[in-house]
């Protein structure tokens, strides 16, 4: 049975992790109030309640506890609420190592190569807050706030390229978590969800369409995240820097 447990989630607008915490806690039928957490003094607001160096969001509160993180989220929903499994049997163990792949090689291609293909159409910025393109004052602070972002991210045109040539493999290896039944099932798994949310903010990058058109990556992650904003147009990164074809099997 759901659980009575008072339940706070923080989060950041457009964070494809909370994007996954939020997807966990519905699955699971849990009522929880959302706080959205903006940067600057909310930091250590978030160290007070987590824990030091702990600034990222999703953050759960549940009954008074702290659960830091997606991964460490869904796993304590999954204690709390066994229904519906996030890890369903006989291959909770695979799917846990599939969940955990996505949150430590996936995830933070959801913040580099759009933050990366945005360097190179800045005024595509405004489409990610609900608008469209900017006009040219906006696409000057747009660029301003690009350049933070980079520094921040520690984002660099070398480490773009090297993004973007590995991706086409680990597609690859997302279609071998599908064919083991890891993922894309009739119910959503750990696994599902923490790749999904990252894949469906790369389906925002015009040039990455047809790398991802037809693959189980792109499937779950339109199944399980439907709507999310934005859209750089095709042709923001360099020619030759995009891979557009999955390989044909992955070892």
């Amino acid at each position: 049975m759901p659980t009575t447990e008072k339940i706070t989630l923080h989060v950041r607008p457009l964070s494809h992790p909370c994007m996954t915490a939020r997807a966990a806690l519905d699955l699971k039928g849990l009522e929880y109030e959302a706080v959205t957490v903006e940067t600057g003094p909310h930091i250590e607001q978030l160290e007070a309640i987590y824990g030091a160096g702990k600034t990222t969001v999703p953050g759960m509160v549940i009954d008074g506890e702290p659960v830091h993180g997606s991964v460490s989220i869904l796993e304590r929903l999954e204690r709390e609420v066994p229904e519906n499994p996030l890890y369903p049997e006989p291959v909770a163990a695979e799917v846990r190592e599939a969940e955990l792949w996505g949150d430590r090689e996936i995830q933070d291609l959801g913040r580099r190569l759009p933050w990366g293909a945005l360097h190179f159409r800045p005024e595509a910025s405004g489409t990610y807050t609900g608008g469209g393109a900017l006009d040219p004052a906006g696409t000057d602070y747009a660029m301003k706030y690009l350049h933070m972002a980079w520094k921040h991210a520690g984002i660099t045109a070398t480490r773009l390229a090297e993004d973007l040539a590995d991706l086409a493999e680990k597609v690859a290896r997302i279609e071998g978590f599908a064919r083991d039944g890891l993922i894309d099932g009739d119910s959503p798994t750990a696994a599902d969800l923490q790749i999904a949310s990252t894949i469906r903010v790369l389906l925002t990058i015009g040039d990455l369409e047809e790398l991802f058109a037809g693959t189980a990556a792109e499937r779950i992650a339109r199944r399980f995240f439907p709507e999310y904003p934005g859209h750089v147009p095709a042709g923001a990164f360099p020619a030759g820097w995009v891979v557009t074809e999955v390989p044909a099997t992955h070892g």
